[in-house]
């Protein structure tokens, strides 16, 4: 039996890994916001997310343990950091818009909140769908929140995060699902979220280059 739980242990070491390097990469991505969108020092949101993600590098390296209620909240509250520092970015652009005279400012916090966009969301539908990437494993990986095609035709077939993020992606860019459904309220709720923050940085984006040009 234990050598049982190593090998499913094992199992899903490789894509919590990518999803652990998608948190950290949220922070990075804060660090080259502009100013104007952020709250506090540019690095502090990245000193938060190590706090957390620390252990649960230390528990995929090492023989280290935890239990899945600890793994989920040392996941869960650095993502909920990162989307209120998400949240806070977009309102900050549109207060900041009309004294924001540079192009460049402008263009650079606008992909890089788009961008922060995705993956914050990616996150949330990894963790999210199905209870998250253990208790999928232990469901035999069936649809839950989310409903993916190969799923849909009845392949044993395991979602990762790159899939995920396929899944963000699609909805920041067509504000819709593309191949990959969404079934239960909180995962309707949470691409609804996030087609409304990419249309919006977008569409300032959109308007603010209209005046400019039209000015």
């Amino acid at each position: 039996m234990h050598h049982q739980d190593s090998n499913d242990a094992e199992e899903v070491v490789v894509p919590r890994v990518a999803a652990l390097a998608g948190i950290l990469l949220t922070g990075l991505l804060y660090l080259v916001l502009p100013s104007n969108v952020i709250i506090g020092p540019n690095w502090l949101l990245l000193v938060v997310e190590g706090v957390f993600v620390v252990p649960l590098v230390i528990d995929v390296m090492t023989a280290w343990n935890l239990s899945h209620t600890a793994r989920r909240i040392l996941v869960l509250v650095p993502l909920g950091v990162s989307t209120l520092a998400l949240v806070v970015g977009v309102v900050l652009f549109i207060l900041t818009l009309p004294t924001d005279k540079h192009a460049t400012n402008l263009l650079r916090a606008a992909a890089v909140l788009w961008s922060f966009n995705i993956l914050v969301f990616a996150l949330w539908y990894w963790e999210v769908d199905g209870g998250g990437p253990w208790e999928r494993h232990r469901s035999g990986h069936r649809a839950a929140d989310f409903l993916f095609p190969q799923q849909a035709a009845g392949e044993h077939w395991v979602p990762h995060f790159l899939d995920y993020l396929f899944v963000a992606f699609t909805a920041a860019t067509a504000l819709s699902p593309a191949d990959t459904y969404p079934l239960t309220r909180l995962a309707k709720v949470l691409m609804m979220v996030e087609a409304l923050l990419s249309l919006t940085v977008v569409g300032i984006l959109i308007s603010r280059a209209v005046n400019i040009l039209g000015g």
